[in-house]
């Protein structure tokens, strides 16, 4: 009678956490929810909204958006590979997130290039709509290709 795509959200969700090797009390903390709601959503019995997935994917350092493909607000098929990609991106724990979002921003303007749309709008895209297939946000090294250091950092 589960008419809604919960219990494979909430199985995903405590397999995160445990991962994370979070208890359920320190994820709700984190994710700004509280501990009965949190168990409730692992146990498919509350579907959460965008915005409580969003914190709680935050919480968990994974792509919001595989959370919304998992509670079904996000179309599995028409998206996956994208879907996909991305969190294998944001997942990786060897990457900083100036390299993660650059990656993306690569990943985004190449689907665009080749006549794809960006599911959820792109969220670090320039707006540009110009056709060429890299962004100018490629100096993740500092080094920009050019030899020059645009952007000096502590880090």
């Amino acid at each position: 009678m589960a008419t809604l795509n919960v219990g494979n959200l909430g199985e995903y969700l405590r397999e995160q956490r445990r991962n994370a090797q979070l208890s359920l009390r320190q994820l709700a903390d984190a994710a700004g929810v509280s501990n009965p709601y949190l168990s409730q959503i692992e146990r498919g019995l509350r579907k959460p909204s965008a915005e409580v997935l969003q914190q709680v994917a935050k919480a968990l350092r994974i792509s919001a958006e595989t959370l919304y493909v998992r509670a079904g607000i996000l179309d599995a098929e028409r998206d996956r590979d994208e879907v996909e990609t991305r969190a294998v991106i944001l997942a990786d724990p060897t990457l900083t997130e100036r390299q993660k979002q650059v990656l993306l921003q690569i990943y985004e303007s190449f689907r665009k290039e080749n006549g794809f749309e960006i599911a959820d709008g792109g969220e670090g895209s320039s707006g540009s709509s110009s056709s060429s297939s890299i962004p100018s946000v490629v100096d993740v090294g500092g080094d920009g290709g050019d030899g020059a250091a645009p952007h000096e950092s502590a880090g």
